[in-house]
């Protein structure tokens, strides 16, 4: 018998109210990589809507390890606004999840004023800079800041945390045999790239044991050619199922370094991108943006067929994402054998929506999948259509 979205369920240790996941999307509200007002707000509003978890996005394990220097990074110096987000969170009902992860390539160098790691050297189109191959201590290091920044997610109240092994950040890059041409224990064979990802979940495991549920965002398709695709990424899931640290998979595919439409599907915003930068990067991306911002057509649940092939070998509990937007498309994920759904740009659009799900099967997001949405990461998140004004600008 199909699970029911809007009942009470199991995710490892811990029980959510319902099987409705707010997927992490960077909020743009953390000016001195610290929780603010506006951050917080953004969260209590989606766990008042009657998402079951809500996921802070980004906090990065390391200062070099993010995409921007306005996000957080787990720090001691941290935890008292992250305690204050979480009790809002859990005040309003909702459970809370932390991102953690390494942006790895995806850095961004210039912003950041240190040099991006990377499985190889390469040149970076993000931040117009080389990185530097990641060194034996590099990665030993960042293994052990993802369980100290598990550590600290459980000292600030969360009830999970999501290890970021998608879109060519770190982890993910290593899994690429595009960006990952290493020779060493950490490169050649698939064993030898999913190295990383096995240690980082078996280290945070260990560092949180059971007193937190852990999942992984985890890439089935970089969409990149000669890039981690889906039966090396099927293998991978299940050495990550067998080896026992998750308790969780959420599906996601393409790579914000070289694809990232892959993943958001829809209208393709190149102008509202271009206006985030100054010359003459704004006239590089007007010029030549439509080979890196791709167009891929929208529909419902658009990644149902792809990870079908990875509910039929695993057994480990799943999370789709990618066009949830209606009940109806809950529903089909529920009847599919998925345990779990996230939504990103429909939350966005109205953090009321699990809501009106819940009251209404025939629900759906008013949601137009524009994306001019994406843009706005720079100013603050928001859904242009209900939000033309930031509601975090005076916190930049």
């Amino acid at each position: 018998m199909p699970n029911d979205a809007f009942q009470p369920a199991a995710l490892g240790p811990i029980r959510l109210r319902n099987r409705i996941i707010k997927a992490a999307t960077f909020e743009g509200r953390t000016p001195d990589a610290l929780v603010t007002d506006a951050l917080i707000d953004f969260h209590r509003k989606v766990a008042e809507g009657g998402a079951a978890l809500t996921t802070v996005a980004y906090c990065a394990v390391a200062p070099e390890g993010r995409t921007d220097r306005h996000q957080i990074w787990m720090r001691p110096e941290a935890v008292p606004g992250l305690r204050r987000l979480t009790d809002a969170v859990h005040e309003a009902g909702g459970a809370v999840s932390a991102q953690l992860g390494h942006a790895g390539p995806v850095a961004n160098a210039a912003s950041n004023r240190a040099t991006a790691l990377a499985p190889s050297r390469q040149f970076s189109p993000l931040s117009l800079r080389i990185t530097r191959s990641a060194t034996g201590a590099d990665l030993r290091r960042i293994v052990t800041a993802h369980a100290e920044a598990a550590r600290i997610a459980v000292e600030a109240g969360f009830d999970t945390v999501e290890l970021h092994f998608g879109h060519n950040y770190l982890i993910s890059s290593f899994l690429s045999p595009a960006l990952n041409t290493r020779t060493d224990e950490y490169g050649g064979t698939l064993a030898n790239r999913a190295r990383l990802a096995r240690q980082t979940a078996d280290a945070v495991r260990t560092a949180v044991g059971d007193r937190i549920a852990v999942l992984a965002k985890f890439n089935m398709d970089d969409g990149v050619r000669g890039g981690f695709g889906i039966d090396e990424s099927l293998s991978v899931a299940q050495w990550l199922a067998q080896d026992g640290a998750l308790d969780a998979l959420e599906l996601t595919v393409g790579s914000s370094l070289l694809n990232p439409m892959y993943l958001f599907r829809g209208e393709v915003p190149l102008h509202e991108f271009a206006a985030q930068f100054p010359p003459p990067q704004r006239w590089g991306i007007r010029l030549f943006g439509r080979r890196f911002l791709r167009s891929y057509p929208y529909h419902e649940a658009y990644l149902l067929d792809t990870a079908l092939r990875f509910r039929a070998e695993l057994a480990l509990p799943l999370v789709l994402l990618g066009g949830i937007a209606s009940r109806a498309a809950v529903d089909t994920a529920m009847a599919n054998g998925f345990e779990y759904v996230a939504m990103a740009r429909a939350l966005l659009h109205e953090p009321g929506l699990v809501n009106r799900m819940r009251a209404d099967a025939a629900a759906e997001t008013r949601c137009t999948h524009c994306n001019r949405c994406m843009p706005t990461i720079y100013q603050g998140t928001r859904c242009v259509l209900t939000t033309p004004v930031s509601d975090s600008a005076a916190t930049r």
